[in-house]
């Protein structure tokens, strides 16, 4: 871990919400010895209510039952629409000087210095959900009052989920929300449509899915171990005249278009939520 980060763990790290995200966010940190760390979430899972009884971390029900001088940083993990109505909550808490990371799309740091204070010092995070088995990436911005301590302890933290990537420009969180935040589901759907296609072609449904998701998880997994850029990877695969090239003729001339109109239009939702 960063050296500066690890002398941060001694204090205390708190976690608003412990849904999906912040769940892995939560795995992510045991794995890494980060603590101690507290959650805050009204309605605590099974497995949170474990970790807190073997006293692993500190389960309360709201922020504002934890003293904010002690928290070294407040990783905000809740609905954007639950934190339009608790940022107010959390207010002493950036007041007191501690770091502020938000993972709630379409939620401008406006918007939270208007709840929060010009001098609070944020970071927003956009991670996605292959993160819950960190083969994630986070994209990160710094707004200005973040310090470089602050990027390395967020960095080391949302790191706990995969790779991350940090962009110069808030706007460009929206990018990544489009791409990386909202791009698994694409994905998924790319199965079904293979899948579907699969049965078109005359394979049982089961046996459609099982080639269609064991193709897409190895090829992602082909993607992290070959470095070679990815149309070489394609082309590798494409036999001129073949049944690759045959099915690509139909593919290439539209999919990069349909998935820039849906990656803008995912951008221009994320825009008009801020």
């Amino acid at each position: 871990m960063l050296r500066a980060a690890k002398a941060r763990t001694q204090m205390t790290v708190l976690l608003v919400g412990a849904g999906r995200m912040g769940g892995a966010l939560l795995k992510g940190w045991r794995a890494r010895k980060i603590r101690p760390i507290v959650v805050a979430e009204p309605k605590p899972s099974a497995e949170i209510k474990k970790l807190a009884h073997a006293k692993e971390i500190t389960l309360i029900a709201a922020p504002s039952q934890v003293k904010a001088k002690m928290i070294s940083a407040c990783i905000i993990a809740i609905k954007p629409q639950v934190l339009k109505g608790e940022a107010l909550s959390l207010a002493a808490i950036a007041q007191s000087g501690t770091l502020m990371i938000s993972i709630a799309a379409g939620t401008s740091v406006a918007a939270l210095q208007a709840a929060w204070g010009k001098k609070a010092r944020i970071i927003r995070a956009m991670p996605n959900t292959p993160g819950a088995i960190g083969h994630g990436i986070t994209g990160l911005y710094a707004a200005k009052g973040a310090t470089a301590a602050d990027r390395k302890w967020a960095d080391a933290l949302l790191s706990a989920l995969g790779e991350t990537l940090w962009v110069k420009e808030e706007g460009l969180i929206d990018s990544v929300t489009a791409l990386s935040g909202s791009g698994p589901a694409y994905v998924f759907h790319l199965v079904e449509a293979m899948t579907a296609a699969g049965v078109t072609a005359g394979l049982k449904a089961d046996e459609a899915e099982k080639l269609a998701r064991a193709t897409v998880s190895g090829a992602g997994a082909l993607l992290a171990a070959d470095k070679a850029g990815t149309a070489s990877l394609r082309e590798a695969v494409t036999s001129p005249g073949g049944t690759t090239a045959a099915a690509l003729a139909v593919l290439m001339p539209e999919l990069t278009e349909l998935m820039t109109r849906a990656v803008m239009a995912a951008k221009k939702r994320a825009e008009e939520l801020g």
